[in-house]
């Protein structure tokens, strides 16, 4: 029997559900998803195997018209999706319009390879509105297959993965069978400890912060780990503390709980504050948080 495989990357908008969807696909909690847009900056690949395919699929940032060198990045991580795809998945929602990024899109029209537009949160509007919105979608993208969903609640999704499968090229897996992520472990410490902060604080806070991790001692039964929530200013570093430090604990005790529950191990956990002034425009910095940039 032949075997299947191939990359599926997902792209769109900001807060459309991309995360949400990768998560369900995947069948791992890969992606941090919050309600706050701009929650994923990198890159990031979940892979789902069976006997007989692997599915490697791709997360990405939402596409935005940059305005600081790490929303550069991020654009740099969507466009780069468009380029070794097998399938495209092109998140989009009841709510925008297909004009909200146009030269995106004008890139994804020209593709040669199979593009699924998947209508997500279909659970809040009429049948009217989706008969519209399936209309307005297939005057952009005419050669795509278009697929009503809500990932929230899980409909429609069985029906896209199932095209996929359908779609994939015959190949030999990319990856061992038993991996289902290219990102390593402290990757999501980052990102866990991230969501919390998308969580719990808000305005420009959450989005001018970065996570490193100094420390991460693995044993059979434990793990302990050090981190560091670099900021852009003295007053944000204050806010991330919190009086008398009640913001930073709350963070903290979330976040090992997150932890715990993710490696299914006991987390000791340390998280301290530190300034880094205007990280985001600073490529210097960004390459040394891990952001693949060229200068």
């Amino acid at each position: 029997m032949s075997h299947k495989a191939g990359f599926v990357n997902i792209v769109g908008n900001p807060n459309v559900g991309k995360s949400t969807l990768m998560n369900l696909l995947v069948g791992e909690r890969i992606s941090i998803a919050t309600f706050k847009a701009q929650t994923t900056r990198h890159r990031i690949m979940g892979i789902l195997n069976t006997p007989e395919m692997q599915i490697c699929f791709s997360d990405t940032p939402g596409v935005l018209k940059p305005n600081y060198r790490l929303q550069e990045q991020m654009l740099q991580f969507s466009e780069s999706a468009l380029q070794d795809a097998d399938v495209l998945l092109y998140v989009t929602d009841m709510v925008e319009q297909p004009d909200k990024n146009m030269e995106f899109l004008e890139k994804v029209q020209r593709m040669k390879v199979p593009v699924l537009v998947l209508i997500n949160k279909i659970d809040l509007s009429s049948e009217k509105d989706l008969n519209e919105k399936f209309d307005t979608w297939h005057r952009v993208l005419p050669e795509a297959e278009i697929f009503p969903i809500s990932a929230l609640h899980r409909f429609g999704v069985e029906q896209v993965l199932k095209r996929i499968e359908e779609l994939l090229p015959e190949s030999p897996a990319y990856f061992d069978k038993d991996q289902w992520t290219d990102k390593p472990a402290r990757f999501f410490v980052t990102e866990i400890i991230r969501e919390k902060i998308l969580l719990y604080y808000d305005k420009e806070i959450p989005y001018s912060v970065e996570v490193v991790v100094e420390q991460f001692k693995e044993q059979e039964h434990s793990i302990h780990i050090s981190t560091v929530i670099y900021v852009e200013r003295d007053s944000q570093k204050g806010i991330i503390i919190g009086h008398r430090g009640v913001a930073l604990k709350r963070v903290s005790s979330e976040a090992r709980k997150s932890l715990e529950k993710f490696f299914g191990k006991s987390i000791y956990l340390d998280v301290f504050v530190k300034v880094d002034k205007d990280w985001r425009s600073s490529t210097k910095a960004m390459k040394q948080y891990g952001y693949d940039i060229s200068d």
